[in-house]
C-alpha cells in the first residue's frame, strides 16, 4: 500500500483539502439559523401552526446533536474520507426535499435528514483536519481558519438566510446546500487523504450507540418544550431527568463496553473535558443572543430580512478577525488558556452592554459595540477550545473526539435556546402585566391602545435584556472554566500527534 506523504511532509494538496472540510463546515453550520429568518415565510406558505414552527428547527438540533457521537464513531471505524463523502451526499438530499417540501411533516422530516447526515459530517470534517495538518504553525492557520467558520457559521447563516428570503424564496435557504455539497464532493474525491486505523477488532458499540444518543435526545428534546410547555411540565421534568439518568448509564457502560463508543479516557484529560465545558458555556451565551437580536432587529425595530442579516456582519466580521489574525497567531506562543479567558470577558462585557437597550433604535451606541465585543471574544474561544480538544489524540480516536467537540457546541446552542428563551418570556411576561396593570389603575381602567403597544414593546425588549444578562453571567462562568480546567501549557501538536501515531493500534496513512 503506497504510503502518502503527511502534512507536515509537504504535500501541495493539503491547502484544498482544508477549503473542502471549510465547505463541508460552513455548510452545516450555518443551517443551524439560515432559516431563522426564512421561518416566517415557510409558516405562511406551509400552514405550520405556531405550536409546530419550532421543528423546523428543533428537528435539525435534535438529530444533529443526539447523533454526533454515532457520527464520529462511525468515521473511525468506516473511513473518515468514506463518511465525509457519504454526509454530503445525504445533506444534499435531504436538503433538496426540504425545499421542495408541500407540506409541514416533509419539512420536518428532511430537517430531521439533515441532522442525521450533519452528524457525520461535522466531526469527520473536524477529524479529517486533526489528521491531515500534524505540523504545530501549520496547524495552527488550519485550525484559526476551521474556528472562524465555526464561530462565524452561525452569523453567516443569518446573512444568507435574509438575502435569499428577499430576494428569491424561502426555499432556497435549502437548495442552496445542494450545489456547495456537489462541489465539496468533487474536492473530496480529488484532494482528501485518509488515515484509517488498521485494527480489525473494532466493532460498533451498539448499546452505547442507545444509551448516548437517546439521553442526549431527551435532554435537548426537554429543553426545547420548556419553552411552550413551562419547566415544571411533567414532560419537561421527565425528559430531562430521564436524560440524565440514561447518560450516567450511558457511562456506565463505558467503563465495560469492549469498544466503547466514547473511550473514557478522552474526556478524563482535564485539558480536554475543560475544552469540551467552555465550548458548551459560551455557546449557551451566543446562540440565546443570535434569538433575541433577530427579534429585536425584525419585531422592534422593524428591519427586513436583508438589513437583519446584514445588521450581524460586524459580528461575522470580528469573529473572523479573531480566530485567523490573533488566535492562529499566537496559540503556538501562548497556553490556550491566555486566549480563551481573555475572550470570555471581552464576549461577556459585549453581552452586558447589550442589557442596557431599549426599545428606541441602539444599533450604533450599544448593538455594534457589543458585537465587536462577542466577535472577537468568541474568536479568540474557538480556534483554541478546538486544538486543545483535538491535541494529542490517537488517529483511531479523532472522530469521536471531534464529535465530542461539536456536542458540546450543539447541545450547548440547543440549551442555551430554550433556557434563555424562557427566561425571557417570563420576565416579559411580569413586566407586560404589572405595567399594563398600573396603568388601568391611572386611567380607571381602559389602557389607551398606544399606550398598551408602547408596554408590550418595552416589555419585550425587558425580557430580553434579562436574558441576556444571564448570557452574561453564564459566559464569564465560561472564562472561568477555561481558567481553571485548561493547563498553562500549550497544546503539543506535534508531540502529540506523533505520539498517537506510534501507539499501538495506530492509524497508517494511506490512500482511499
Amino acid at each position: 500500500m503506497e504510503t502518502v506523504r503527511s502534512a507536515s511532509g509537504g504535500d501541495p494538496r493539503r491547502w484544498w483539502g482544508l477549503v473542502v472540510i471549510a465547505l463541508a463546515q460552513l455548510m452545516v453550520v450555518l443551517d443551524a439559523t439560515i432559516v431563522n429568518i426564512a421561518l416566517p415565510s415557510a409558516q405562511r406558505e406551509l400552514g405550520i401552526s405556531d405550536t409546530n414552527r419550532q421543528w423546523v428547527i428543533t428537528a435539525y438540533t435534535l438529530a444533529f446533536g443526539g447523533l454526533l457521537l454515532l457520527g464520529g464513531r462511525i468515521a473511525d471505524l468506516a473511513g473518515r474520507k468514506r463518511t465525509f463523502m457519504i454526509g454530503l451526499v445525504g445533506f444534499a438530499v435531504a436538503s433538496a426535499l426540504g425545499g421542495a417540501a408541500t407540506g409541514q411533516g416533509l419539512l420536518f422530516g428532511a430537517r430531521a435528514l439533515q441532522g442525521v447526515f450533519g452528524a457525520l459530517l461535522a466531526p469527520t470534517a473536524l477529524s479529517l483536519l486533526t489528521t491531515t495538518f500534524t505540523d504545530g504553525r501549520e496547524r495552527g492557520k488550519a485550525f484559526g481558519i476551521y474556528g472562524a467558520i465555526a464561530g462565524g457559521g452561525a452569523a453567516i447563516g443569518l446573512i444568507a438566510g435574509g438575502l435569499l428570503t428577499e430576494y428569491l424564496d424561502w426555499r432556497w435557504c435549502l437548495y442552496v446546500n445542494v450545489p456547495v455539497a456537489l462541489i465539496a464532493l468533487v474536492g473530496a474525491v480529488v484532494f482528501l487523504r485518509d488515515r484509517v486505523g488498521r485494527s480489525h477488532r473494532a466493532r460498533l458499540d451498539v448499546p452505547g450507540v442507545v444509551l448516548g444518543c437517546g439521553g442526549l435526545v431527551a435532554i435537548v428534546y426537554g429543553c426545547s418544550e420548556a419553552q411552550p410547555r413551562g419547566w415544571d411540565d411533567g414532560l419537561v421534568v421527565g425528559m430531562l431527568v430521564g436524560g440524565v439518568v440514561v447518560l450516567g448509564a450511558f457511562m456506565w457502560w463505558q467503563t465495560r463496553a469492549p469498544g466503547p463508543l466514547l473511550p473514557l479516557h478522552i474526556v478524563r484529560d482535564r485539558n480536554r473535558a475543560g475544552a469540551f465545558l467552555t465550548m458548551a458555556l459560551a455557546t449557551i451565551a451566543m446562540f440565546g443572543m443570535f434569538l433575541f437580536m433577530t427579534y429585536y432587529f425584525q419585531v422592534v425595530l422593524g428591519y427586513s430580512p436583508v438589513k437583519t442579516g446584514l445588521a450581524y456582519l460586524p459580528m461575522t466580521v470580528s469573529i473572523i478577525v479573531g480566530s485567523t489574525q490573533v488566535s492562529a497567531r499566537l496559540l503556538h506562543h501562548l497556553p490556550p488558556r491566555a486566549l480563551m479567558v481573555p475572550g470570555g470577558l471581552l464576549a461577556a462585557a459585549g453581552l452586558f452592554l447589550l442589557t442596557f437597550l431599549t426599545a428606541e433604535p441602539a444599533y450604533v451606541s450599544h448593538v455594534l459595540p457589543a458585537e465587536i465585543l462577542v466577535g472577537l471574544g468568541m474568536g479568540l474561544i474557538f480556534m483554541p477550545v478546538m486544538a486543545t480538544a483535538t491535541a494529542g489524540v490517537a488517529p483511531r480516536d479523532s472522530g469521536v473526539t471531534s464529535a465530542t467537540v461539536n456536542t458540546a457546541q450543539q447541545v450547548g446552542g440547543s440549551i442555551g435556546t430554550a433556557l434563555l428563551n424562557t427566561i425571557a418570556t417570563s420576565a416579559s411576561t411580569a413586566y407586560i402585566g404589572s405595567h399594563l396593570a398600573a396603568s388601568a389603575a391611572h386611567t380607571g381602567g381602559r389602557v389607551p391602545r398606544g399606550v398598551r403597544d408602547g408596554v408590550v414593546k418595552d416589555g419585550v425588549v425587558h425580557g430580553f435584556t434579562v436574558a441576556i444578562g444571564w448570557g452574561a453571567a453564564i459566559m464569564l462562568l465560561a472564562a472561568v472554566v477555561a481558567g481553571l480546567m485548561v493547563a498553562a501549557g500549550a497544546p503539543k501538536h506535534d508531540a502529540g500527534a506523533g505520539a498517537a501515531e506510534d501507539a499501538p493500534g495506530a492509524a497508517d496513512v494511506s490512500p482511499r
